[in-house]
C-alpha cells in the first residue's frame, strides 16, 4: 500500500509540476512506457479508445495541450490512496473538477494514468 504522507507529497509535487508548465518536470513522474487515458484524448485527437502509450506520444500530446489557452492551473482538492494507486482530485482550467488516478510500479513511478472529468461540473456550465 502507498504510504499516505508519501502520496500527499507526490500529489503536491505533481500539481506543482503541472502549474510550472515544465514538461520535463511533469514527465519525470512517469516511466518510459506509461499509458495515459483521458476524455480529452478522445476529444482532441479523435482516438476512440482515449489512450496514448509511451512517454514520447504522451509528451507530444501534453506539449500541444499546454500551448492551447487558457494556461493550465490546477488546485488540489483531495488525495485518495490505494494499494498501488492514488487519485488526485483537483480543480482544472475553468474550475472543472477532475480526478486523475495514477498507478505506480515498485520504484514509485507512474506506469498508468487515467483522467475522469466531472459530469456535474459540466452540467453546471450549461
Amino acid at each position: 500500500m502507498l504510504e499516505q504522507n508519501w502520496a500527499l507529497k507526490f500529489a503536491e509535487e505533481w500539481i506543482a509540476s503541472w502549474n510550472s508548465h515544465d514538461l520535463e518536470k511533469i514527465l519525470s513522474h512517469y516511466t518510459e512506457d506509461f499509458q495515459m487515458s483521458s476524455p480529452l484524448i478522445v476529444q482532441r485527437l479523435g482516438r476512440k479508445d482515449g489512450v496514448l502509450k509511451g512517454k514520447p506520444a504522451v509528451a507530444e500530446y501534453w506539449k500541444e495541450a499546454m500551448a492551447q489557452g487558457p494556461p493550465l492551473r490546477f488546485e488540489v482538492r483531495d488525495v485518495l490512496v490505494g494499494i498501488d494507486q492514488l487519485t488526485i482530485y483537483y480543480h482544472s482550467v475553468g474550475r472543472k473538477v477532475v480526478a486523475e488516478t495514477l498507478t505506480f510500479n515498485s520504484a514509485q513511478k507512474v506506469i498508468a494514468g487515467s483522467a475522469q472529468w466531472s459530469v456535474m461540473s459540466k452540467l453546471e456550465d450549461e
